[in-house]
């Protein structure tokens, strides 16, 4: 029996009184974007338009950016948003429903991590556990915890398969520089392709928590340390 996709629902209230809904729907098994694309490819979808530095793709086998691509939708539905603009956003996915009075530019934010993370791209195919379990409006410190929980849940799975587990998480920081760089590509395509800067400053906002975490593992994630004193008090007492 087949199961049902993942879907993943952004409800947009603009203060004009419109709405903008956007879904976003996951295959369960690969949680990669089932695609409901159209033929329409605007120039900046191009993978050579603004690549990135670090890209692994081809432009003679791979015409067009997967994760160009997979913002079509989302860039012709917000290209008129300004980033400060109020917006009431109601966030369904499987288990529940979140909603938030916020700015479009963080809304979109948002929205943006959750299609990045599950549109094929090779650099950011490693967040597809935190869409999964999606969390809309994290916060730095939720993100942090997220992202480090994540990556070494992926180093248990690692080693039980006979790898070598990565507990320093030098891998992960290496993943977050390779999505700055994908960051900074996504913003230099997105001008081209927006009436507004709502979407940009999605970027930057999403790129800040991508800076944020090399710098707290560098540090030996020491903000979230306290949280975890029940195991380590334990650990000392042998």
């Amino acid at each position: 029996m087949n199961e049902l996709p993942l879907d993943i629902r952004y409800h947009f209230s603009l203060q004009n009184g419109s709405h903008l809904d956007f879904d976003v729907k996951l295959d369960p098994s690969t949680l990669n974007q089932i695609d409901d694309s159209t033929d329409h490819h605007p120039d900046w979808t191009a993978l050579a338009f603004h690549q990135c530095s670090n890209c692994p793709l081809d432009p003679s086998i791979s015409p067009y950016c997967p994760v160009a691509l997979n913002l079509i939708k989302l860039m012709e539905g917000c290209s008129g948003l300004v980033s400060y603009e109020k917006v009431r956003l109601d966030v369904t996915t499987p288990e529940r429903t979140v909603s938030k009075d916020t700015t479009a530019q963080a809304g979109i934010s948002s929205l943006l991590g959750l299609i990045v993370a599950t549109s094929g791209c090779p650099h950011t195919g490693f967040f597809k556990p935190m869409a999964r379990f999606h969390l809309p409006f994290a916060s730095e410190a939720e993100t942090i915890y997220r992202a480090s929980s994540m990556y070494l849940l992926a180093q248990y799975f690692i080693r039980k398969q006979g790898g070598e587990a990565d507990l320093d998480m030098e891998g992960l920081v290496k993943i977050y520089r390779n999505l700055q760089i994908v960051n900074t590509a996504l913003a230099a395509r997105l001008r081209a392709a927006s009436q507004q800067d709502a979407a940009v400053n999605a970027v930057v906002l999403l790129d800040s928590f991508a800076k944020i975490v090399p710098y707290t593992i560098a540090d030996s994630l020491d903000e979230i340390r306290h949280l975890f004193m029940p195991f380590l008090a334990r650990d000392e007492d042998g």
